[in-house]
């Protein structure tokens, strides 16, 4: 019998032109719930607080889904790859809307934060196949188009989220932040259920699970990431309790490789690290989520610290690069087809590090303007940035290693957005400890400023702070660049079905 692994494009093609659209609009819902619950309940944290208490863990409402996401895209890639997409997406979406309402009906806040860890493990499976599924639906010529839509619901999200949350905490209750997710996703499920139509494959050709696997990387993850958010918040980085969750995560990544060398179809499999295309597409995109950690992180606090603004217009400044970033992305076809995947992002990435390097010199205080433009140029450099490397690297495998390329691309992104809120955040409090002295921190002094209590030179200290945060975003880019230079091939190996 003939090989069962569906060509590229049986996808789109057994969907049927007349129900993409209704397959399109189920994606685009899909990464709205997983986009928007990223936002929507940062405004609302007075309100949980004030209700169930536990003011000294709420960090964990962010943390725990942030880990919960991140460490289950490995096993999810593996699982669509395995079993196929539609599956994967609707159990993904199902545990995520389960975890929705469980989270409007928490006690405390302990079975909040427990409940926010299982939407995370359902939305690891919304953002890892929402963009698998995309690549299998259109071919290489009109992949950007989709791309583009997926990140106009990323800045719609960025933009909405936090509004959204604010009104419903204040004129209804926090609880409908969760349930407003139900019906949303209700209507992602049926159109995914009714519309979506997969190739059919053999039961006797899918790969077993590697279930052993799948458990060393989520602990390894979990360990690993937990140090990270919570070293120099929960505990100092050089305390007992940061040292044995490194020492824990680093003796699980030798498991892991132990684990995975010997399984027969791994969770992670080498060919991920030996491809250069790959390798090199990983290692960019994870300084992608470094960098975005300065402007996402520390402008919103400048904004309002050095510039002065209310927290409304500080959020303008920071989300009109979401105008700029999928208008960009959606263009960056017409670059990348000429000089090529590579050297797109490597355009980008030089203009985001060139973008990232003028902001510490930007005047001082300065006026709002000034570094809403450079967030408006870096949206679009960004979009040079992300989405060639994306679609060039997902048109180099075929539907049997999309997922797990997929998940191993968002899930060095995701790692270096939280090795970056680490880094930063340990690098803007020793320059405040420095300009200050004692053991001044970000939070600490940005409270002060709220109260009035802080002079000229505190705020003068915390431009410095973020001054330092984006000088090693801007390496960060330049980090990017120079992996794409020396790794990548100068033209990706394209597969024939995808020219």
């Amino acid at each position: 019998m003939g090989s069962t692994r569906p060509a590229i494009g049986d996808t789109a093609q057994r969907t049927g032109t007349e129900k993409r659209g209704a397959v399109v609009a189920a994606l685009m819902l899909a990464m709205a719930l997983a986009a928007l619950d990223s936002t929507i309940i940062s405004t609302a944290v007075p309100q949980i607080v004030g209700d169930l208490g536990g003011f000294s863990v709420f960090s964990w409402l962010f943390s725990g889904y942030l880990l919960a996401v991140t460490v289950t895209l490995p096993l999810y890639g593996k699982l669509s790859d395995t079993f196929g997409r539609k599956p994967v997406l609707i159990a993904g979406a199902v545990l995520f809307l389960l975890g929705s309402l469980l989270c409007a009906v928490a006690w405390n806040m302990g079975a909040l934060i427990a409940f926010r860890i299982v939407q995370g493990l359902g939305g690891g499976a919304l953002q890892g196949t929402v963009q698998t599924l995309a690549a299998d639906m259109y071919p290489l010529k009109e992949r950007p188009k989709i791309q583009s839509k997926l990140s106009t619901v990323w800045a719609v999200s960025a933009v909405a989220g936090p509004g959204i949350g604010g009104i419903l905490a204040a004129y209804a209750d926090w609880r409908w932040i969760f349930l407003i997710n139900l019906p949303i996703g209700a209507v992602a499920l049926w159109l995914i259920v009714r519309y979506l139509h997969e190739p059919e494959r053999e039961r006797a050709a899918r790969a077993r699970v590697d279930w052993a696997g799948a458990l060393a990387v989520f602990a390894c993850g979990g360990v690993l990431l937990t140090a990270l958010v919570q070293g120099g918040v929960a505990w100092p980085w050089l305390s007992a309790p940061s040292l044995a969750l490194f020492g824990t995560g680093l003796a699980l990544v030798a498991v892991v490789v132990i684990v995975e060398r010997r399984a027969r179809d791994p969770i992670i499999p080498g060919w991920v690290w030996r491809r250069r295309t790959i390798a090199a597409v990983n290692l960019a995109l994870g300084a992608l989520g470094l960098l975005m950690v300065a402007p996402t992180v520390f402008l919103p606090t400048y904004a309002q610290s050095v510039l002065g603004l209310a927290p409304v217009a500080a959020g303008f400044v920071l989300s009109v690069w979401t105008l700029s970033w999928p208008i960009s992305a959606a263009c960056s076809q017409h670059v990348y087809r000429r000089i090529g995947f590579r050297n797109t992002a490597m355009l980008g990435a030089g203009s985001a590090s060139l973008l990232l390097l003028a902001f510490p010199f930007l005047p001082y205080p300065g006026q709002a303007w000034q570094p809403a433009l450079l967030m408006l140029l870096l949206g679009a450099a960004l979009g040079l940035f992300q989405l060639p490397l994306l679609v060039g690297v997902q048109s180099t495998v075929g539907w049997e290693e999309r997922g797990t390329t997929t998940a191993s691309v968002l899930f060095c992104r995701q790692t270096g957005q939280t090795i970056g809120a680490a880094v930063f955040g340990a690098v803007a409090n020793s320059v405040l400890a420095a300009r200050l002295g004692g053991a001044s921190d970000l939070d600490s002094v940005t409270r002060a400023l709220d109260a009035g209590a802080a002079s000229e030179s505190v705020r003068r200290a915390i431009a410095d702070a973020v001054h330092a945060v984006y000088l090693g975003a801007a390496g960060a880019a330049a980090l990017a660049f120079v992996v794409l230079l020396l790794m990548a091939p100068r033209r990706f190996p394209v597969l024939k079905e995808e020219r």
